[in-house]
């Protein structure tokens, strides 16, 4: 089974799915292993691995330590067309919808495109949406785009459904690492009620609260990131994972 359709099937049974987001600049190799063990005994359900910069240029070094631990998917999270490995399980596709930067909507897949198809993994075409969330994200400021208002579902949900109309299998709505507010709910609503493809929604989710009301307006994929670089938030993951589960009784 692909990685998609192993991400289908969680969806299905669980009624969401939760990834958490390793960036390898931020998460010091010595501790892969642990956090990585963490997780999954936590509940998590699969990794995205990336980042904007990877100044480190250790991905294939991290996702080697990764793969060694877990059983978990590890799915790469580009920021760039050297942000790609044959250690990994599968990589987004992001092509970012919501801004007008044709580098970003088309220029470097076609860069990447080759280098995936040698590396054998599997690409998952990602409509990528970035939503203003209170302050210039790495994401919006790397790409160049402006990103969609907060205040404006309509427009976010219309170009969701663009997207699915292109082909992709997933939406993602992204506050951006660090995000001062995450996705609205109205939003996640608007956009998951418009399209068929599971949306995912990341950035700015600190608490398992936050979490679960994405998934009661629709969203399939809950992503948190640099919430959990801090080592003080890792005894939340489990209570993340439970409030994103909503199909599975809650274990006291």
């Amino acid at each position: 089974m692909n990685i998609y359709n192993q991400l289908l099937e969680v969806i299905q049974i669980k009624g969401a799915a939760f990834l958490v987001l390793l960036d390898p600049d931020n998460l010091h190799e010595e501790k892969v292993a642990r956090f990585a063990r963490h997780c999954e005994n936590s509940g998590v359900d699969g990794f995205l691995v990336g980042g904007s910069l990877l100044l480190n240029d250790n991905l294939e070094s991290f996702l080697l330590k990764l793969k060694a631990v877990t059983t978990l998917p590890a799915i790469i999270f580009p920021g760039d067309v050297n942000q790609i490995s044959s250690k990994a399980d599968a990589i987004l596709y992001l092509s970012v919808v919501s801004g007008r930067n044709p580098e970003h909507l088309i220029g470097k897949h076609v860069l990447a495109a080759p280098i995936i198809k040698k590396c054998g993994i599997e690409p998952i075409a990602t409509g990528y949406l970035l939503i203003e969330s209170g302050r210039t994200t790495t994401a919006q400021y790397m790409s160049g785009s402006l990103p969609i208002p907060r205040n404006k579902p309509g427009i976010a949900a219309a170009t969701a459904l663009a997207a699915e109309y292109l082909g992709m299998k997933l939406i993602y709505l992204e506050a951006g690492s660090g995000a001062d507010n995450s996705i609205p709910n109205e939003m996640v609503k608007a956009v998951s009620e418009l399209c068929t493809v599971p949306v995912v929604v990341g950035g700015g989710i600190k608490t398992p609260a936050t979490a679960k009301e994405k998934v009661e307006n629709g969203a399939k994929i809950i992503v948190t990131g640099n919430f959990f670089e801090d080592e003080v938030n890792w005894n939340l993951i489990k209570d993340f994972a439970e409030a994103i589960h909503v199909n599975l009784p809650v274990l006291v």
